[in-house]
């Protein structure tokens, strides 16, 4: 029986879900639209580089991409790690 108000408290909690709201979204900073993804941005800089990803992350604008490498040294070198900014 002590299901019963476990699975009410439950089905309330998700017909008060209202979803995703954009207008909402302008509150929320760590929330930002772009124009499209880093995937093909991060694709060509590997490609450039000739690195190893690290990372690809939007910029704020939503145009640009910020895509960090690492670079295998030659030898005995460090390997270095690279970050570009480029557009999408």
């Amino acid at each position: 029986m002590a299901r019963l108000p476990i699975i009410a408290i439950l089905a309330a909690g998700i017909a008060g879900f209202a979803g995703f709201q954009p207008e909402r979204a302008a509150a929320l900073d760590y929330l930002v639209f772009v124009s499209g993804d880093c995937g093909s941005a991060a694709s060509r800089v590997v490609r450039e580089t000739g690195g190893e990803l690290l990372s690809a992350q939007p910029g704020a604008d939503g145009q640009t991409c910020t895509v960090t490498v690492l670079i295998q040294g030659k030898g005995n070198e460090r390997p270095r790690k690279v970050t570009k900014t480029v557009p999408m």
